[in-house]
């Protein structure tokens, strides 16, 4: 399969995937500062990064690092966020991130782009499985990976240092193509 280097527009029901607009960075700005979204994720809080982080999550050139937003697919504004990153094409992996923000939560924003992003990876990309880690106490990710079909496989010891300066013990959930 060629490689996907250009970002692109995914539908996903009442929401869509689009790429990173300058107009996000705002609501970006908003939601990276929100103490949920900074207790589980190391995200820039300050405008000027916050601007490279859109640049940066827009450049698809290598692959392997794909980023959209999770938007209201009426209005296009912006309720969150999904990556499929880390994809090695040779086993055909990826890993996910997402995130909600605040004033989206409890909508299924970030079931519906877990969903679509990896729809996306298995049929546009090749991959044969797509993973996700998060912290065991942050249950609301949890939540959402079972919710997407993505099947607990275990715990990874102190795994991750997150922002608190601790490193914490991860959930790994993972699903396949034939799931």
């Amino acid at each position: 399969m060629p490689l996907v280097t250009e970002p692109v527009r995914v539908e996903a029901g009442e929401f869509v995937l689009r790429p990173y607009r300058d107009d996000d960075v705002d609501d970006l700005l908003r939601t990276c500062r929100d103490p949920e979204i900074a207790r589980w994720n190391p995200q820039a809080s300050e405008q000027d990064a916050v601007e490279r982080l859109v640049a940066q999550r827009n450049d698809w050139s290598g692959g392997v690092n794909l980023s959209w937003v999770v938007a209201d697919a009426a209005s296009d504004a912006l309720l969150g966020w999904v990556s499929l990153f880390d994809i090695d094409h040779h086993h055909g992996t990826g890993m996910l991130g997402y995130g909600t923000a605040p004033w989206a939560r409890r909508r299924g924003v970030a079931v519906a782009g877990v969903l679509a992003a990896s729809r996306f990876g298995w049929e546009q990309v090749g991959l044969h499985r797509v993973q996700l880690f998060h912290a065991v106490e942050n249950e609301a990710s949890c939540a959402v990976a079972r919710k997407a079909g993505f099947v607990l496989e275990g715990t990874t010891r102190q795994s991750w240092k997150y922002p608190d300066g601790c490193h914490h013990d991860e959930h790994l959930h993972g699903r396949l193509v034939t799931d």
